[in-house]
């Protein structure tokens, strides 16, 4: 059926108009969410076989999807950043390299979720249907191209991951091994951000900046989160020069925009008591 326009309506300034907005972008790549869902698809079906259309590939069916895959990368990163379309095959190669140690950290993550989890029943479970795997998994191979300076993709890979777990990981962010996130909705971890080794998060956890100045881009604005630190439901951790030391424990609900000494427990006090973890004779213990 035709379109009927308004007598009058001329719509070629509106066009020129939109051209001209257009101009102020610059190169657009050719790149979507579906894409970098893709991307990430095709690479969690390398490393795990869970994803895989058939569950036992031969090794010559192995390297024809990193073939594949390495293609699809190279066309990627050709797009996001055409003038260094010259050194994208070393990028493109270095990556490849790294999917068997990728694939290794993401084992652990998910060791990590059936050991802190009772209600994980197996590592097959987690790596199937746990939405705090599949974020950290799509921010261990963001991560793993934001180290070679790519552009804007591996922030798609993560805004992919994000729309799909309710979980937001900036790829720049620095992130140890064996981290258990549990049910993962709502977590934020900012891109200045540095976790380390066996760290456990809740849902609703804010590792965020205390401003939010454009001007301060540059600066570590995000706390750091040392190792085996266990961070409860809804709080928020705030500061680039705010240190969560090794070994302690945050309540639920808690705000923090100070540093905490190592094996240190901070709770938020309410009328309802009884917060029993850790029950280290030695731990310091604060109340907000």
């Amino acid at each position: 059926m035709p379109v009927s326009l308004p007598n009058r309506l001329d719509l070629s300034p509106i066009a020129r108009r939109l051209q001209d907005h257009y101009s102020a972008f610059g190169h657009i790549p050719n790149l979507t969410l579906a894409e970098a869902g893709r991307f990430l698809t095709d690479c969690m079906a390398l490393m795990f076989p869970h994803f895989a259309d058939h569950k036992h590939q031969s090794g010559p069916e192995l390297e024809a999807r990193l073939m594949t895959l390495a293609g699809r990368l190279r066309f990627i990163l050709c797009e996001v950043r055409p003038e260094n379309c010259p050194r994208t095959d070393q990028i493109v190669a270095d990556f490849i390299e790294a999917l068997p140690d990728i694939a290794e950290e993401i084992r652990l993550d998910a060791q990590a979720i059936l050991d802190n989890d009772p209600a994980a029943a197996s590592i097959n479970e987690v790596i199937l249907a746990y939405p705090g795997l599949r974020a950290v998994a799509a921010y261990r191979v963001a991560h793993r191209l934001v180290r070679h300076g790519v552009g804007e993709f591996p922030r798609l890979v993560a805004e992919f991951a994000h729309k799909e777990t309710g979980v937001d990981i900036n790829p720049t962010a620095e992130i140890g091994r064996s981290l258990f996130l549990d049910h993962g909705t709502g977590i934020v971890i900012g891109g200045t951000a540095v976790i380390g080794d066996n760290v456990k998060i809740y849902q609703g956890v804010t590792l965020g900046a205390l401003r939010v100045r454009r001007s301060e881009c540059a600066k570590k604005r995000h706390p750091t989160i040392e190792d085996n630190v266990t961070i409860y439901a809804n709080a928020t951790i705030l500061g680039g020069e705010t240190v969560v030391g090794r070994n302690s424990v945050i309540g639920g609900n808690v705000w923090l925009t100070k540093s905490l000494p190592a094996e240190s427990v901070l709770m938020y006090k309410s009328g309802l008591q009884g917060f029993a973890e850790p029950d280290a004779e030695s731990a310091d213990h604060y109340s907000i």
